[in-house]
């Protein structure tokens, strides 16, 4: 080869043959076979992590694959590395399972489907600022993805994913990627970390939050796992202006005999409370006996409706047992009515009285899943952090 490079190994057991020495090996004059796994450092001080071959299930992986004992002792190897950031550039075969979360479209390629669940690990361990890969012999070049929580954690690099297609394909997809690039230890630490307009979530964080579902969440939302769910978002934005609760359980004041809680009574005029001469009863579509349905004013959809108490409560975690009870009902009316899924959240900002949105969404044009990333893909957008909450959580109590 006229000037240095460096290849991955076999992604097949046609071609282990090429490559001797699974540890790296020159296979010509200026060709140099990486190895399995690794870290490459160049001259300038560029770190490149790598990974040959395939995933596969079985221990240990054949020559041509890689399996969860590579990933774990390579992900180790550099994470014990004192102050590790990242590295520059990270080599594999496959796609990164997920990769297309949040972010444009991969074509034709299904990002949900194909791809490695333990490239994506390694990808989200590892943090490159560049994830070159090429299995799927398609061009892609994913928006850049942050890889910190926004408000929660100290800013740090972006990612850059970029497929690309096989040398001299007749579809003329590219297959070729130049760039410059300052290594990572050489860059102003407040260069490295900008963030670019459309940055992205970070695509792999779906399957890292499972260990941190039990932790409290700064803004909440729920979301059905059933198979053809109604989708229910719960944003409890009245936590910083309602009545402090004893911290320590002991009640204030001399104990009195528990009566039902009694709605507020509306400060000024209500538009919402369906005893208000303000309410524009045209829309009303069903009265209940604590609640009512009616349709959206300018809705989203012809189908939107809204279901609100009739007496004045501000939120949901307001509510009284009663009131609750008749909420579900409705809901699952809602539910039997629309046969699609829906959106349901609660509108709570500068409200007195509680709207809970319903928006259908036919079965036939996305998942409950599609649902769930487009509301993430937007809070990120406004860099709003969402953080998942368990399905059955009392939302009183987060």
């Amino acid at each position: 080869a006229p000037i240095p490079t460096y290849v991955l190994g076999a992604n097949d057991q046609g071609t282990t043959s090429y490559f001797p020495d699974v540890s790296g090996c020159e296979l010509a004059e200026n060709i140099t076979y990486l190895g399995r796994r690794g870290l490459f450092s160049g001259a300038s001080g560029l770190q490149i992590a790598y990974l040959s071959g395939t995933e596969s299930q079985d221990e240990p992986a054949p020559a041509y694959s890689f399996g969860a004992k590579d990933v774990a002792e390579l992900k180790t190897s550099l994470l014990s590395t004192p102050n590790f950031k990242g590295v520059d550039i990270l080599l594999t075969s496959p796609w990164p399972r997920d990769v297309g979360a949040f972010a444009n479209s991969a074509g034709e390629i299904d990002t949900k489907k194909c791809g490695s669940k333990l490239v994506s690990d390694l990808a989200a361990s590892l943090k490159p600022r560049y994830h070159f890969a090429a299995l799927e012999k398609a061009y892609y070049e994913r928006l850049p993805y942050r890889n910190h929580t926004v408000l929660q954690e100290t800013p740090q690099h972006v990612s850059r994913f970029i497929a690309l297609a096989d040398v001299g394909n007749t579809s003329k997809k590219k297959y070729l990627y130049a760039f410059s690039i300052v290594p990572m230890n050489l860059m102003d630490p407040a260069e490295l970390v900008k963030q670019p307009q459309d940055v992205t979530e970070n695509p792999y964080r779906k399957s890292r939050k499972e260990a941190q579902k039990t932790k409290a969440p700064v803004l909440q939302f729920s979301f059905s796992k059933q198979e053809e769910p109604a989708c229910q978002f719960f944003f409890d934005l009245n936590k910083q202006q309602g009545k402090k609760r004893p911290s320590d359980g002991k009640e204030t004041g001399k104990s009195q005999p528990k009566q039902a809680k009694k709605p507020p009574q509306p400060t000024g005029p209500c538009w919402f409370c369906l005893a208000s001469p303000e309410v524009e009863k045209h829309l009303v579509v069903s009265i209940g006996t604590h609640c009512y349905l009616a349709l959206a004013k300018g809705g989203l959809l012809p189908d939107h409706v809204l279901i609100l108490p009739i007496g004045h409560y501000q939120s949901v975690v307001d509510l009284s047992p009663e009131v609750v009870e008749e909420v579900t009902k409705y809901k699952a009316a809602l539910k039997e009515f629309f046969r699609k899924r829906y959106v349901l959240f609660e509108r709570n900002y500068r409200s007195q009285h509680l709207q809970l949105q319903v928006i259908p969404v036919p079965l036939d044009h996305c998942t409950s899943e599609d649902i769930k990333e487009s509301f993430i893909a937007q809070a990120q957008e406004q860099q709003i952090e969402l953080l998942e909450i368990p399905e059955h959580s009392d939302i009183t109590q987060v």
